[in-house]
């Protein structure tokens, strides 16, 4: 099973989105996430998406506040387990240069037109407060 991170930068009423535009063969190919990405050997989930934070927008989060698990079932050979959390600090010079998608302030209201997983739209709905017009 792989586990992943996935965080949700916020400010100002907006999210930072990535627009997964950029890599060959993605999976999340045209498909707007936040930030993160694979653990890496010896990773907690706090480890990992504070390294994936970074990388992929030169910031780092302060008190990333842990939103739960959703688990991807592709098919009998494969399962991701996605640590979710959300973030409304952090320190550093944000880069919008990554070389995994473009990178974009969402309004949260505007987050429903994109197309984002399922499982992901769910689990937004909730922090949002906005569960009916989400779905």
């Amino acid at each position: 099973m792989d586990n992943s991170t996935l965080c949700y930068i916020e400010k100002d009423g907006s999210y930072l989105m990535m627009h997964r535009v950029k890599k060959q063969n993605d999976l999340n190919h045209d498909k707007w996430i936040g930030i993160g990405g694979h653990f890496e050997q010896g990773e907690s989930p706090y480890d990992c998406v504070r390294r994936e934070a970074f990388e992929e927008t030169g910031v780092t989060l302060i008190n990333p506040r842990y939103r739960g698990i959703v688990t991807f079932v592709t098919d009998d050979t494969y399962t991701e387990q996605m640590h979710l959390f959300t973030c409304t600090e952090y320190a550093g010079d944000l880069t919008l240069d990554c070389n995994e998608g473009d990178l974009e302030w969402v309004r949260k209201s505007e987050i429903k037109n994109l197309p984002i997983w399922e499982g992901i739209r769910y689990s937004l709905s909730f922090w949002i407060g906005e569960s009916r017009s989400f779905r």
